[in-house]
């Protein structure tokens, strides 16, 4: 793995997708940094459309790029949005990557999703399992946008000696997070179905599938504190991982939403919905190597998300 210091400071960066969860926790972890920030809203731009993101990139020419920007969902939109999610990925990852080369970016990073690794995949997931097995059927077409896009970045920097790098955070929660009842994750599809439940004092909620599946889960602005460290230290076609090497079951997440919202009925499961992967945890080791571990313990950052979900429908 290369350490490599890379100067941050002084430097226009773009953060694609900055309306979104990932992207807006970039923003503000980079609002700490003196560097200046580059963004633009969907509406003035979209990022399928390659030539008017190359058009822009010729304007604009940001020296280092975030690139956050994907169309996302829970397991019932991937499942069903299988063309959209495919089709939209790539041509994000294919048209940002391309027009960075094009306008000799210094630095990129891709963000990726754990989802790419094999639905079996020996646990932990090691950066390496990529491509040695079936993926999950229900989020197949995300997941293979996604690796399209990393091979992408290992592509161009084999080839053109780019400094672009690729990382896999593990499931994210936190401020900015989409709470659609059906299209949501899991994670804010559970906050806001205890937070309605205890508002309609209704006397039971019904959670997705067995409860049993393991999942990692990581507070969205330790996910940005790693981005930055790594995109000012890290230099490999390596991917890394980011996440926090804990897990917990989908019944012990609800119950722990369920106190932290304050609801107080049954918490039933619905078995007809699909349960997806049988667990799901990063092996983070490379990243610790690196001198990284995040810092919000689940406990804490459930309290954070409620508070910003609060907020955010207030708004």
């Amino acid at each position: 793995m290369a350490n490599v210091p890379f100067e941050l400071k002084g430097k226009s960066v773009f953060v694609a997708g900055h309306r979104g969860m990932v992207g807006g926790a970039l923003v503000r972890r980079l609002e700490q940094e003196d560097v200046r920030l580059l963004t633009i809203e969907r509406k003035e731009l979209d990022l399928r459309d390659q030539s008017a993101v190359f058009a822009w990139f010729s304007k604009a020419r940001p020296q280092v790029i975030f690139l956050a920007a994907a169309k996302v969902g829970g397991i019932v939109a991937n499942n069903t949005l299988r063309a959209e999610f495919i089709y939209d990925n790539i041509a994000i990852a294919a048209n940002i990557v391309h027009a960075a080369h094009l306008n000799a970016t210094e630095k990129l990073m891709f963000l990726g999703s754990s989802c790419i690794y094999p639905r079996l995949a020996a646990q932990p997931m090691r950066e390496d399992s990529v491509l040695t097995g079936p993926l999950e059927p229900t989020n197949e077409p995300y997941a293979i946008a996604k690796i399209a896009g990393l091979k992408m970045v290992e592509a161009y920097r084999s080839q053109y000696g780019s400094d672009f790098i690729s990382v896999m955070p593990t499931n994210l929660y936190g401020p900015g997070d989409n709470y659609h009842p059906e299209h949501s994750h899991v994670m804010a599809g559970l906050i806001r179905r205890f937070h309605e439940a205890k508002l309609s004092g209704a006397a039971r909620v019904a959670v997705w599938g067995t409860g049993a599946p393991k999942r990692e889960f990581l507070y969205v602005d330790d996910m940005a504190d790693a981005c930055v460290r790594l995109i000012k230290t890290y230099s490999s076609s390596e991917l890394v991982n980011i996440g926090t090497g804990e897990e917990v079951t989908i019944g012990e997440l609800a119950r722990q939403i369920a106190d932290t919202v304050g609801y107080r009925g049954e918490i039933v499961f619905d078995t007809s919905r699909p349960d997806g992967s049988p667990r799901k945890l990063l092996d983070t080791s490379r990243i610790a190597e690196l001198g990284w571990q995040a810092r919000t313990p689940l406990k804490e950052g459930l309290k954070l998300a409620y508070a910003a979900y609060l907020s955010e429908q207030a708004a």
